[in-house]
């Protein structure tokens, strides 16, 4: 659909009650990332530590980690 036909059917009375509806449908769900910067070995036990307590801690606060994410 062109923009032009689209304003013109938004601008109607039809139109008006579907704006609210086409405007939520573009929106996607906001992707948040978290990046960790260690200087300490991945096999090293207290960066192992640190990461667990840092992944136990935002499971709680309701973040999950996401398919295929690395470490």
């Amino acid at each position: 659909m062109r923009r032009r036909d689209f304003l013109a059917l938004a601008s109607g009375a039809a139109g008006a009650a579907a704006w609210p509806l086409a405007a939520r449908a573009q929106q996607s769900e906001r992707v948040r990332r978290v990046g960790v910067l260690m200087a300490l070995a991945a096999n090293d036990p207290e960066a192992q530590l640190r990461v667990s307590a840092l992944e136990s801690g935002l499971r709680e606060l309701g973040w999950e980690r996401a398919a295929g994410a690395g470490g």
